[in-house]
């Protein structure tokens, strides 16, 4: 696994967004929304929603959904799944794990992989 500092428990609240530009293995960056539900879990999204090429890390989250500002998609940032039209494609996500007051992200380990429009 590996696990990038995506940001410190102390850079969300509860019930927000925020973008970390990390690194994938072949030394590409990609945009990744970090989010933290209102429970206070963290998870992390892919940015750009499948839409409409909008920053999720932008959008509202509320409970474990993120709504994307653009058209009002909904992503469920625990599996990605869009659960508002437009959108009919997931997002990928990433494992997380709270290391102290560290957010690690691994995005080279997506949980899921995106699929196409049917």
């Amino acid at each position: 696994m590996s696990e990038q500092l995506a940001c410190m428990v102390g850079d969300l609240k509860p019930g927000s967004a925020m973008l970390a530009e990390l690194t994938l293995a072949n030394g590409a960056d990609i945009p990744v929304a970090i989010v933290r539900s209102d429970d206070g879990d963290f998870y992390a999204i892919d940015d750009i929603c499948t839409h409409g090429e909008v920053s999720l890390s932008d959008g509202d989250v509320e409970g474990c959904f993120v709504e994307c500002w653009g058209h009002g998609s909904r992503f469920d940032v625990r599996t990605g799944e869009p659960d508002e039209l437009p959108a009919i494609t997931p997002v990928k996500t990433y494992p997380v794990r709270v290391d102290g007051e560290r957010v690690l992200v691994d995005v080279d380990a997506p949980k899921n992989s995106q699929k196409e429009n049917a």
